[in-house]
């Protein structure tokens, strides 16, 4: 396993990162008012690969929902967020 610095500065993928915000809209059914992020972290999981993307679904008044997707943001499908 390589070191990953969490502090590093990553490669932005704003397009990438955008069509993922729009697949978990529409997988979800969601409306205008939930905020969907999407963020690329290291992962000390066992068996994780070093990077994943967290997808954060916030509903207003309720528990944040999150989608882990054991990849980093550019190779993301729209299968994985299924």
């Amino acid at each position: 396993m390589s070191f990953v610095n969490p502090l590093a500065p990553r490669r932005a993928l704003p397009e990438k990162t955008r069509q993922i915000k729009e697949w978990t809209r529409a997988l979800r059914g969601l409306d205008d008012q939930v905020v969907v992020a999407v963020s690329e972290i290291a992962c000390r999981d066992e068996g994780c690969p070093d990077v994943e993307t967290v997808i954060g679904i916030m509903r207003p008044g309720e528990k944040i929902e999150t989608i882990r997707v054991h990849k980093p943001i550019a190779e993301v499908e729209q299968s994985d967020i299924r």
